[in-house]
Formats: structure tokens, C-alpha cells, sequence
């Protein structure tokens, strides 16, 4: 059974991986498709984070647009998956990592990983997608 909005928004809310789904941009390959995590608030734009120059920004820049789905197995099987447009892409901050990396690991582990991520990852892009397409449901409602 689907999802009512307010459900399907604050599933995509809570903080899953996604499995991010992008045009690859190559004759004969399907969509790039990666585990990432990713920000959402009910009502607003998604974000992710990403290398500059990694093959997933550089499919999101030329494509303009992405999909995403999130999903669990307990105690129902439930997902969303959303698609649409970028709608802004700009130079990630020290500040944003901390908040999405605040999202996924537990909080003794943050600043540990945030140092170790702003070392070595390279330059990084934010990049807001705005939800425009949404399927969802619920396998145990109904």
C-alpha cells in the first residue's frame, strides 16, 4: 500500500543509506547506481555530498538529475524513492560534513572521521536535488 506524503517524507527523513541512481553517461551501460548517505527535512530539498570530480558528480552535472531510494525490511518492508532536478551544487563545508556525518555515525566517532574525510577525500561538492517524483509504499500496511 503506498504511503501517505507525510509518511513517505518522514521515512526519507530518517537516516538511511540510499541507493543513489544517476544516467552513466555510456553507450551500452545501465545507471550508475551507489550507496550515499544523504540529508532530507519533510518539505524541503535533498542533499548529498560527493567528490568533484567523482564519476557520480560528474553523471549528476551532466544529467542534471538523479534518483534516490531508501528502504528497510523490519518490521515491514517500506520504501521511497524519489527523483528530480539539481537544484543547486556548491563547494561542501567542514560544517556540512559534520552535520551529515552527525547523521550516521554515533557521536564519539564523528569528529575522528569528519578530520579523516576533510583530509582525504578531495575537494567536495553539495548538491540539492529538489523531490519531484515519488513512489513508495508499504508491504505490511493494508
Amino acid at each position: 500500500m503506498a504511503l501517505t506524503r507525510e509518511e513517505r517524507e518522514q521515512f526519507l527523513a530518517e537516516p538511511h543509506v540510499a541507493a543513489l541512481a544517476v544516467d552513466a553517461l555510456e553507450e551500452g551501460r545501465a545507471p550508475l547506481t551507489v550507496p550515499i548517505w544523504y540529508g532530507y527535512e519533510p518539505g524541503g530539498d535533498l542533499w548529498i555530498m560527493t567528490g568533484r570530480d567523482s564519476r557520480k558528480g560528474n553523471s549528476i552535472a551532466a544529467s542534471g538529475r538523479f534518483s534516490m531510494m531508501v528502504d528497510r525490511v523490519t518490521p515491514t518492508v517500506r520504501y521511497v524513492s524519489v527523483e528530480g532536478p539539481v537544484v543547486s551544487t556548491a563547494p561542501a563545508t567542514r560544517d556540512l560534513l559534520v552535520e551529515i556525518s552527525s547523521r550516521y555515525l554515533p557521536a564519539e566517532k564523528v569528529e575522528g572521521y569528519v578530520d579523516f574525510a576533510w583530509r582525504e577525500h578531495g575537494e567536495q561538492v553539495v548538491i540539492h536535488m529538489r523531490p519531484q517524483r515519488w513512489l513508495s509504499a508499504d508491504l505490511g500496511k493494508g
